[in-house]
């Protein structure tokens, strides 16, 4: 449970990210780690669009860790900005040779499972996830993540963005229904070691993914084991502004939540809409 009850001595729970142990884990001495690089600045508008801007490049499993940001953007381009050394800003760079393109819509799901893998080993937080990726302690956001496609030919460039509150205190929230590890009293507020974690955690189910053939079974089945909205009741806005309300009964292999609606008949798999947890079912 959230708790008011934590250290007032900020600044020495906000030491800056360690470079040179994540790129040690990440890349290695003699580059046998997933990725290829792994590069922390102090500032930036956005890792997402730093990236981005680079996919141009060619560059492939590179890694931009951000201090602070100040034009970060979420779904539905919401701004997302940081408070400095307060959180994990952190984006990926991939090139996914050979995934089917409409399996891409699984990448923010993936990353949604590393970021709970990572919060629950590290810290002990009880994380959870609200489909599709909302990062969640007992219904408080946590983290969120964007994922954005910078090309698709000839092969899938895509930039995985992933922002945990690390130790935002609750003035700090940018909305109340939101949390930080902080305030969820946890047992490490180390955001080194939950980079590390994290970007780990992601590089082996990336990995995975790739050795399965972009296969989404094995994925799909992790995702519900980690998913809190199966088994709820919800409100479901979706395209066009059509209500759709009924119980979350599954996720299916491509993603989508499937909804039980209340008014009967078969269920319906939604791709795309805002979910909103109204009770147990």
């Amino acid at each position: 449970m959230a708790s008011d009850q934590h250290p007032t001595d900020l600044v020495s729970l906000r030491t800056p990210l360690d470079p040179e142990r994540l790129r040690a884990t990440l890349v290695g001495a003699d580059g046998e780690g997933f990725y290829t690089r792994v590069d922390v600045v102090d500032e930036t508008t956005s890792t997402n669009a730093d990236l981005l801007a680079a996919a141009a490049d060619g560059g492939d499993r590179q890694v931009l860790l951000a201090e602070y940001q100040n034009g970060g953007r979420g779904r539905h381009s919401r701004s997302w900005n940081g408070v400095p050394g307060a959180q994990v800003i952190v984006s990926v760079l991939l090139r996914l040779s050979d995934c089917p393109l409409q399996n891409l819509g699984w990448l923010p799901l993936l990353c949604g499972i590393a970021t709970v893998d990572a919060v629950r080993e590290v810290t002990g937080v009880p994380a959870q996830l609200k489909w599709p990726n909302d990062v969640l302690v007992e219904g408080r956001k946590l983290a969120g993540i964007l994922v954005e496609v910078a090309s698709t030919s000839p092969e899938p460039v895509v930039v995985a963005g992933i922002g945990i509150n690390v130790t935002l205190e609750r003035d700090d929230l940018p909305v109340p229904t939101a949390t930080s590890l902080l305030l969820e009293n946890a047992a490490d507020l180390d955001r080194t070691r939950l980079a590390e974690a994290l970007l780990a955690g992601f590089g082996d189910r990336i990995r995975a993914w790739a050795r399965a053939g972009w296969d989404t079974a094995e994925l799909a089945a992790a995702y519900r084991e980690h998913c809190s909205t199966i088994g709820l009741a919800v409100r479901a806005i979706l395209p066009g502004d059509t209500e759709l309300r009924g119980v979350a009964v599954d996720v299916d292999d491509q993603g989508r939540i499937v909804i039980r609606p209340d008014t009967g008949g078969a269920p319906v798999a939604v791709a795309a809409g805002d979910i909103t947890h109204l009770r147990p079912a």
